[in-house]
């Protein structure tokens, strides 16, 4: 994001920097070609997306204690150069959109030590009730609401 100054309800504030996510590529994670196995990123995606909502105020945790799960509706990824065992690749989440009921999060993966970007994916997901039906944020959980529409980079 960059660093400007933003509209919200009428009043200008500063825009909220969200710090990337950097993940230390373990062992465990490598495939016989020793480079980290395809199905790692989605992984790395997911704890990306965690470590965000963490700091927008909203942890997985308490939307769960409120009865609210928010399911994978489709992700994908695209790999553009290999990550290697023992690579920080540093992980920008940013929430691309946001109606209430669903959201959509695209993720850049870079080499911590050279810049070089590795990968890029989108996830998407929406928001439903314990008993598996659609909910609106926006209806049910305004405050909630509030903190996505904040952070949505449209």
């Amino acid at each position: 994001m960059s660093e400007k100054e933003i509209e919200l309800y009428g009043k200008q504030v500063d825009e909220i920097k969200i710090r990337p996510y950097e993940h230390h590529a373990k062992y465990y994670e490598t495939d016989q070609m020793g480079i980290i196995h395809h199905s790692n990123y989605i992984k790395w995606m997911e704890e990306a997306r965690m470590d965000l909502m963490e700091q927008i105020g909203l942890s997985y945790k308490e939307m769960e204690a409120m009865e609210i799960i928010s399911p994978v509706l489709s992700v994908s990824c695209e790999y553009h150069s290999m990550v290697h065992f023992d690579d920080v690749v540093v992980i920008e989440p940013r929430i691309t959109k946001y109606n209430g009921i669903k959201m959509e999060v695209e993720y850049r993966m870079t080499d911590k030590a050279t810049g070089e970007l590795r990968t890029t994916g989108t996830s998407s997901h929406c928001f439903l009730n314990r008993s598996g039906r659609p909910i609106s944020l926006k209806r049910s959980y305004p405050e909630i609401d509030t903190k996505f529409f904040e952070y949505t980079d449209i």
